[in-house]
């Protein structure tokens, strides 16, 4: 890894060195973008490489083991692997839904209440779709109506 960079989730999986924004910029200018771009696409074609791992290693792997036990427990291990995979296929769009955020120059603004959303959250989360303030009161009112 790079001397400089977070060792947070996604710039980790990107990486990419966390944006160095300069004196008087302008937010979300072609810069900006260009890093968003850069680490989602990343994030991407890591999560597909992913998909495409299980894919081969269930087909390599798979076998009619006589024995139930084996049988059961290969079930389970390929169980757990697509539900893994379901997780990633529904981020895999979510990422591509953000990118797409990004050509139509909508990207970085809080959904909820229009605000930047700011480029740290941002690179902890770039599917972020909405502030820090706005996600917190939607996590309290989602506990709210479960409790």
């Amino acid at each position: 890894m790079p001397e400089g960079t977070r060792k947070l989730g996604v710039l980790a999986i990107a990486g990419v060195d966390p944006y160095q924004e300069k004196p008087g910029e302008e937010y979300m200018n072609e810069a900006q973008l260009g890093h968003f771009k850069t680490i989602l696409g990343a994030w991407r074609n890591q999560l597909r490489e992913e998909v495409d791992r299980t894919l081969n290693h269930m087909q390599d792997e798979a076998a009619n083991f006589p024995d139930p036990v084996d049988r059961a427990a290969q079930e389970e291990e390929f169980s757990l692997e697509l539900r893994a995979r379901d997780r990633e296929r529904k981020l895999i769009k979510k990422i591509e839904k953000t990118m797409q955020k990004i050509e139509e120059d909508d990207f970085g603004f809080c959904e909820s209440c229009g605000i930047e959303i700011g480029i740290r959250r941002l690179e902890a989360r770039p599917t972020a779709d909405q502030c820090i303030d706005c996600k917190t009161l939607a996590e309290i009112k989602e506990k709210q109506m479960a409790g």
